[in-house]
């Protein structure tokens, strides 16, 4: 069966009407939509074929049409027009942007919350570390005769605390030696690196001292690790509860618990995509077989890549949705570009995570 222009046509009419009353198409009001005149007999017989196709779905047999995921794609693929910002929606993005967000986590988290209130629907940001990070200072401090805290400044500027034990006494400049050595030794390091060279130093340095410096250099690549996992925020969970597809309280809740309580596992583009969408059974993860998502990346700087995606129904205005994001993700890295040459980022947040 072939999808003639004015099968797709009608479709374009059905997928648009429902994105902006969430309720099933029927041919009467198609009709009225339609650039020729075409009988209400006419459009019900290219109904049924676009239902055959599989691009529509008829909820109840004296219902009008919904679209399909299948439906859904090919309007995002060939029919959907490329939506134009106007002047508001453009200086409101721009303001947004204006607002001082100089430290990386701040920016996730800003990112999120404005891409929320931009679409009014669920949103998550990420920022994607460097591919293989590594150490780029240490630093000891003394607090008393087996206790210190280490200090550790990856490549992309974070810098992480913690007080570590020893079994034995440490003087404090044997522990100034000690930074030294890390320094010149583990620092631009990988962690399987790492690992090697805290094996070939086990028989060059004294028993005591060897215990310190295992203790600080494994803490290390438990930081690189650690940060090999995208950071990822949520913002604007509560915007499902507007949604009738999500009136049903315990649907509402599990995509809401899902978001917030793993935003790691939110889609990602594909590599080197600007953008990509997700339709429905699309997405891998079961919480999200019944939403659309909406994802843009954007360039932070030094090998690293940021993102904003937005969680909708499958109702979800599309071509809005991707004009608004795309915009907002060009400006983060004009952004980023901008500040970095300036000198403003990243500024360092520490992260004291201490273990009496």
């Amino acid at each position: 069966m072939e999808l003639t222009p004015r099968k797709k046509e009608i479709l374009k009419v059905v997928i648009e009407s429902y994105i902006s009353t969430a309720e099933p198409v029927g041919s009467k009001a198609i009709a009225a939509q339609l650039t020729s005149k075409v009988s209400t007999a006419t459009i019900r017989n290219e109904l049924a074929d676009l239902v055959e196709m599989g691009y529509l779905e008829q909820p109840h047999t004296s219902a009008g049409r919904v679209p399909s995921p299948k439906g859904y794609r090919l309007y995002v693929n060939e029919l959907m027009e490329q939506r134009a910002l106007s002047l508001q929606e453009t200086e409101q993005i721009n303001r947004a942007l204006r607002m001082k967000m100089q430290e990386l986590d701040g920016v996730i988290s800003k990112a999120g919350q404005m891409a929320a209130a931009l679409v009014n629907y669920p949103a998550y940001a990420m920022a994607g570390v460097k591919s293989e990070l590594a150490i780029q200072r240490f630093d000891l401090l003394g607090v008393d005769a087996t206790s210190f805290i280490a200090v550790v400044m990856t490549e992309d500027s974070r810098v992480s605390s913690r007080l570590l034990h020893t079994e034995l006494p440490v003087r404090a400049d044997a522990l100034a030696d000690l930074a030294v050595l890390l320094n010149e030794q583990f620092t631009h390091l990988h962690v399987s690196q790492m690992s090697r060279r805290l094996m070939d130093l086990a028989g060059q340095t004294a028993p005591g001292l060897f215990i310190v410096l295992n203790v600080a250099v494994n803490y290390a690549i438990e930081v690189l690790q650690g940060s090999e996992k995208n950071r990822a925020v949520t913002a604007g969970a509560n915007n499902l509860l507007k949604l009738p597809e999500f009136r049903d309280a315990d649907k509402a809740h599990e995509l809401m618990s899902f978001m917030v309580e793993n935003p790691e596992d939110l889609p990602v583009p594909a590599e080197g995509a600007h953008m990509q969408i997700l339709i429905g059974p699309e997405n891998v993860n079961e919480a999200l077989k019944d939403t659309s998502v909406v994802v843009a990346s954007y360039d932070i700087g030094d090998n690293m890549r940021g993102l904003i995606g937005v969680v909708g129904p499958t109702r979800m205005d599309y071509a809005t949705v991707a004009a608004r994001l795309s915009y907002f993700a060009e400006g983060l890295t004009k952004m980023f570009g901008k500040q970095e040459k300036e000198g403003l980022l990243p500024v360092p947040k520490e992260d004291h995570d201490r273990h009496e």
